[in-house]
């Protein structure tokens, strides 16, 4: 029973890494780069919600919409000001850009909000049988989890059958040759990191409310696990994302309760570089050589 209640906490909290897994992984596997700035979107997300929430007296449906639409701002403008400049630069400079927006946004976070933490109210919270809650089942986890495989389906059905995602995978592809055939990669690239954003804000939404303290740094940790979920899946793969997070998610989980809490996160990163010692694609990557 002890135990059924930590494999539901860690896929709850998996299905949070994986959804900003997603993100990272369209970005990656679109316009080859890696996006470090996201988890503090999910951070931005989260205030937007408890702003809207608390100050504008929004329900919880128009907050979430609220904080997916500033969240697809932000992506949009941070790719735009910060690495739409740099699209034919090294991966280094574009790294070190990422790091530098992930600071900024922290430190605007903080000017603007403040530094104090700040308890989130649960925007999912409803009552289950009690049979469902005596096993550990929470609202926020169960609708985590379905959020999480809807997005995941979404997203698959989108990239593989619409026309925008049909350009996506032209571009991850081949950006030039995508060009040559007609497909705006500027578009392109900018819609993947809106797309990522979104489900940034999501993500901060459902994290917050299962783990209700917001303060500034509240995505870098998140961030950080969920790159190294997309990793662990494949990075560029949308179900290697999806399997990361929750391999990911229930290995913390069950590192903090049999093992050691304090622990945890060197075992979750200590499994992924055995992993990638098996398989350096990932679970579900897929070796691709370079062309010269």
């Amino acid at each position: 029973m002890v135990f059924f209640t930590y494999l539901i906490s860690g896929i709850s909290l998996g299905s949070v890494y994986a959804i900003i897994a997603l993100g990272y992984t369209m970005v990656y596997g679109i316009a080859k780069m890696l996006n470090f700035a996201h988890g503090d979107v999910i951070m931005v997300g989260g205030y937007i919600c408890y702003i809207a929430l608390n100050s504008l007296g929004l329900p919880a449906v128009l907050a979430v919409i609220l904080a997916m639409i500033v969240c697809t701002v932000l992506g949009v403008v941070i790719e735009g000001l910060a690495y739409k400049p740099l699209r034919q630069a090294g991966s280094l400079a574009v790294l070190i850009t990422a790091i530098g927006v992930s600071y900024f946004l922290q430190n605007a976070a903080q000017l603007i909000w403040g530094a104090t933490p700040k308890n989130f109210t649960s925007v999912v919270h409803f009552n289950l049988p009690s049979g469902l809650m005596s096993l550990g089942l929470s609202s926020e986890a169960l609708i985590t989890v379905l959020a999480c495989i809807v997005i995941m389906v979404a997203l698959t059905a989108f990239v593989n059958h619409s026309k925008l995602g049909k350009a996506m995978r032209a571009c991850s592809e081949d950006k030039g040759a995508a060009q040559l055939m007609g497909i705006n990669v500027n578009r392109t690239i900018s819609m993947t990191f809106a797309i990522g954003s979104a489900l940034a804000a999501i993500a901060g939404v459902l994290l917050c409310s299962s783990y209700p303290v917001l303060q500034p740094t509240t995505g870098s940790m998140p961030g950080i696990k969920a790159f190294t979920a997309a990793v662990f899946g494949g990075i560029g793969s949308i179900p290697g994302a999806f399997i990361g997070g929750l391999l990911l998610g229930v290995i913390e989980s069950l590192a903090k309760a049999y093992i050691s809490t304090t622990l945890a996160n060197s075992i979750v990163f200590a499994v992924l570089i055995v992993v990638l010692l098996v398989k350096p694609t990932g679970l579900l990557g897929k070796y691709a050589p370079e062309k010269v």
